[in-house]
């Protein structure tokens, strides 16, 4: 018997239909054994490096990568530099990059300044988050993507923690969905509490929000 999960997101979704843990396990599990991750990862790399350059943000939020999620803290820190780079001749606000920190009451999430080397200790739930830093509230927030679907919705790991943030900061940030194009889910059905993120990028590129008509049907 083959206890393989299928290779495509879509047959993924047909066999565990609406039972999203099984789903989340199932999209997990072949994240984790991509042969192919590195070869991915560093596509992605380049798609958020290049899309990074038509935004003004100073502050961004991101994740901490685990279970095989896209890193893109490479990335952000090469973003950071050239920053760094323009406010010595052109004195323009420091970029700040900041990862999350739930907040226990409140189960929601703060974001502590990060940068390379800086004091870190493990969270409740084992993820490196930064020690001691200060706080702040990012304009743009990347999301991690165990799946996303059509119109920007997106399946995470159940817990909230993003929606409830989300509901809460005001303004509220620019967010990006980070994941591979084999974790689309064309029948992802979004629940009604479910906010769509307001662009989502794989190794492919920018695939939301769908480009304008007049850029594709020539």
């Amino acid at each position: 018997m083959n206890t393989h999960p299928p290779d495509d997101a879509e047959d993924l979704g047909l066999l565990f239909g609406s039972d999203k843990k099984a789903l989340r396990k199932a999209l997990v599990a072949r994240r984790q054994s991509m042969p192919d991750h590195a070869e991915r990862s560093l596509l992605l790399q380049r798609v958020l490096r290049t899309w990074l350059v038509e935004r003004g943000d100073a502050s961004i939020g991101v994740y901490w990568p685990i279970k095989g999620e896209f890193d893109a803290l490479p990335g952000l820190f090469r973003w950071q530099e050239a920053g760094r780079e323009s406010d010595a001749v052109e004195a323009i606000v420091q970029r700040r990059i900041g990862l999350p920190v739930v907040d226990k009451e409140q189960r929601t999430l703060k974001f502590h300044v990060w940068y390379p080397g800086c004091p870190m200790e493990e969270d409740a739930y084992g993820i490196p988050k930064p020690k001691g830093t200060d706080t702040f509230e990012p304009t743009l927030l990347f999301v991690p993507c165990v799946g996303y679907g059509p119109g920007g919705y997106r399946l995470g790991y159940g817990g909230g923690f993003y929606d409830r943030t989300l509901s809460e900061l005001s303004p509220k940030p620019f967010t990006v969905g980070l994941g591979f194009a084999n974790a689309f889910l064309p029948d992802l059905a979004p629940e009604p509490h479910d906010v769509p993120l307001d662009a989502i990028l794989n190794e492919n590129g920018l695939v939301w929000p769908l480009p304008e008509p007049s850029h594709w049907m020539r």
